[in-house]
């Protein structure tokens, strides 16, 4: 672990007065624009706290710091709970925090070459095995409880998530977390509990704009046509028939009618199932990143636009972190009859009529980023979020942008005092909560400030 100087400190502060009056000359920069989240669908859930731990140590460079070890727990929107273990132990917990339900591609565990075992872990340990006493004999030991499965489970977990050097307290959840690491085999991505694909469909109006197909590992999905019934556009399958539910693999269509002016719709699919265990969830409040372990029925949901105009460029956009390559894919798709041409950080991308591309966007590890991508027709896009893909503190080399650098004893709450399983947060929360807003604030007045530059020369490069 880094160590944390009152020098360090005092410079986060300054950074953070400095993020907050930048600030005020961004915020009305995309306030028109439609926002679009980078998760592709799924749960939503909001952290309740560490319920079920005991306590771990972690050894870093001859010194040691004990830290609570265990299972969090999240309530999902719209209905049902979710029991997650930590990967990411070096960043801070935040208090009701909002979680989505992300790949594994947008996470540390993508360059990790060890996430399969992970997921075995989780596969072949508490919660999802609770015969305690036979989970205890696999461990060659007299007996766990709930606290010392879970903790030993989440240390084995760290030593593969975080390669880090921790240990249990209890004797016996050491046991069973050196069987846990001993035993664990390679397993594969568990897929997503509901997506549609791809979120974003375009063309001319008189036709069906899509298909977007549903992915999911539900029963059945319910289809909320768009919201304004007025422009006529309906929700349709294949054979034209307006369509009120939907399974894994069924293709959907925007319908829209030849008369209806330029202009957008979205649709929204919902159903209630169990997320897949190892699934990941991520914060953008610069919570610890974490890995589902257990799911009661639970609510999930995905949502997909379309955008039509007469003539002209007609573009579709996604987008979604890749942090293998350490940034944001945008997908932009042109299905009209001119080229569509948008400008972002500094260079020039144009997409041919019927053509498809994804461009990256590289960022640093921790920036806060807000980009909005305007069209024809009126067509706007805003996408922001913060790239978070790796386990250790943040490495940024802007200095205008330092990082808090916590200590895993803010895992679950202070170890000193208080009650862990209600704070879920570490006593340096406030001041990481307010220089993860400063970040925020601050990414918003780069993006201002490169718009700027841009509408002021012609001089970027042509990709």
């Amino acid at each position: 672990m880094r160590s944390r100087g009152v020098a360090r400190l005092a410079a986060v502060t300054a950074a953070v007065g400095l993020a907050v009056v930048a600030g005020g000359v961004s915020a009305a920069g995309a306030a028109a624009a439609q926002e679009t989240p980078q998760n592709r669908g799924g749960a939503t859930a909001t952290l309740g706290g560490l319920r079920t731990f005991d306590q771990a140590v972690v050894r870093d460079n001859g010194s040691s710091q004990q830290v609570p070890a265990g299972l969090f727990e999240m309530t999902v929107e719209g209905g049902g709970t979710l029991q997650t273990y930590c990967v990411d132990i070096l960043n801070p917990t935040q208090k009701d925090a909002k979680y989505e339900e992300t790949p594994w591609s947008g996470t540390s565990l993508s360059a990790n070459r060890d996430a399969g075992k992970i997921r075995w872990i989780l596969q072949h340990s508490y919660p999802q095995v609770d015969d305690l006493a036979a989970l205890a004999r696999k461990a060659g030991v007299r007996s766990l409880t709930a606290q010392t499965a879970a903790a030993g489970t989440q240390v084995a977990i760290w030593r593969y998530s975080d390669h880090a050097k921790v240990e249990a307290v209890d004797p016996s959840a050491e046991k069973l977390a050196d069987h846990l690491f001993r035993s664990a085999r390679g397993s594969a991505e568990p897929k997503a509990s509901l997506t549609l694909d791809p979120p974003a469909a375009s063309g001319r109006a008189g036709e069906r704009l899509g298909p977007v197909t549903v992915r999911t590992d539900a029963d059945s999905v319910t289809v909320t046509p768009p919201a304004d019934t007025a422009s006529g556009v309906k929700v349709v399958g294949g054979n034209g028939k307006a369509v009120k539910s939907a399974r894994d693999g069924s293709r959907l269509y925007f319908d829209v009618p030849k008369d209806a002016p330029d202009g957008s719709a979205a649709l929204s699919v919902q159903a209630s199932t169990t997320v897949p265990v190892g699934r990941a969830f991520t914060s953008e409040t610069r919570s610890q990143t974490q890995i589902l372990a257990g799911s009661s029925e639970s609510t999930v949901s995905a949502a997909a636009t379309a955008h039509w105009a007469a003539e002209g460029a007609l573009p579709a956009l996604a987008a979604e972190k890749d942090c293998a390559k350490s940034g944001v894919d945008i997908t932009a798709t042109n299905k009209g009859d001119e080229p569509f041409t948008f400008r972002l950080m500094g260079h020039r991308h144009t997409i041919k009529a019927g053509a498809s591309r994804t461009v990256t966007i590289p960022l640093q590890e921790d920036q806060p980023y807000d980009f909005t991508i305007q069209g024809p027709n009126g067509f706007e896009k805003r996408f922001k979020g913060v790239l978070d893909c790796r386990t250790e503190g943040a490495v940024i080399t802007n200095k205008a942008q330092p990082v808090a650098e916590p200590s895993p004893a803010s895992e679950g709450g202070t170890v000193d005092g208080g009650d862990l399983a209600e704070t879920g947060s570490s006593s340096n929360t406030p001041l990481i909560a307010g220089i993860a807003v400063g970040f925020v604030v601050l990414g918003g007045a780069a993006v201002f400030f490169l718009r700027k530059k841009d509408d002021a020369t012609d001089a970027s490069t042509e990709d």
